[in-house]
């Protein structure tokens, strides 16, 4: 499912329990220095991400300045995060003009949270500019805090260069069957650059059958429900996306690569390194 881009007025794009990605929470907020914003969900944990701008965050008693110092995009600098506890109150408070991504994924316990700043990333880098699939990821909600997050993975995805594949060689993971596949809703928000820069986002949901494609463009958010989902920007624009991923049963993600494409996973250098990264 493509959402066009829209001001959502600092209301959920995606809310609780949503037919088609139930296990997924997202909001965009959008602040003025000084101004603040409450929210507490009881059956999400979710990760607070400036997009831009610099914010303090005060979540289960504990406050956490100065998070995030991204200028004018998300191009601009690494980011950085909060993580917000299942059913704890939380509140953001813009120290500049600030625009926030919040992540959320359902999970029952409540834990501890905490920040993540840039040194605390897990990085990676993979494919190549012959294969057209060159990118890097950088986890916020990744490997390094596998065991103080429940089931939320939270990253940033680049096309490194101008143009080219992401999430390729097409998987898929809506359905849980280990050792093979997990179920993993997952939602997108895209950023392009130059901003009037576009894309493609496909989604076959069968093996070798005709599936959708939606003209994807800067702000535009994309729902991962079912099916096999890469993604591409057009030459000349280099193209972002926030992650939100949330398990069903367990936080690491076990893609299902399809069988017709299986083969492309020799020719794009590192992809083994990127796979092993959503844990």
């Amino acid at each position: 499912m493509h959402i066009p881009p829209h001001d959502n007025g600092n209301k959920p794009i995606v809310d609780v329990d949503h037919p088609l990605v139930p296990l997924n929470y997202f909001n965009i907020v959008k602040l003025k220095p000084g101004e603040t914003y409450d929210y507490r969900l009881e059956a999400y944990e979710t990760c607070i991400v400036p997009a831009t701008g610099t914010v303090t965050v005060e979540t289960a008693g504990e406050t956490f300045a100065d998070i995030g110092h991204r200028g004018e995009d998300v191009w601009d600098g690494d980011p950085e995060g909060v993580y917000v506890p299942t059913g704890s109150g939380a509140r953001i408070t813009a120290r500049t003009e600030t625009e926030v991504f919040i992540a959320g994924a359902k999970f029952a316990t409540t834990l501890q949270p905490f920040a993540i700043r840039k040194d605390d990333l897990d990085l990676v880098q993979y494919g190549s500019d012959d294969t057209k699939t060159h990118r890097k990821i950088k986890h916020i909600l990744g490997a390094n805090h596998h065991d103080r997050v429940g089931r939320l993975l939270v990253s940033e995805l680049f096309t490194v260069g101008a143009g080219g594949w992401s999430g390729f060689p097409s998987h898929k993971h809506d359905t849980d069957r280990l050792p093979d596949e997990t179920r993993h809703d997952e939602t997108y928000n895209f950023r392009f650059k130059p901003n009037y820069g576009s894309g493609l986002q496909m989604l076959q949901r069968v093996d070798n059958e005709p599936g959708d494609a939606y003209h994807i463009m800067d702000r535009s958010t994309v729902l991962i429900d079912k099916g096999y989902h890469p993604c591409c920007a057009l030459p000349g624009y280099e193209m972002y996306y926030f992650t939100i991923l949330g398990g069903l049963s367990q936080r690491s993600l076990k893609q299902y690569f399809q069988p017709t494409h299986a083969e492309q996973l020799h020719t794009i250098p590192g992809i083994m390194d990127m796979v092993a990264k959503f844990k």
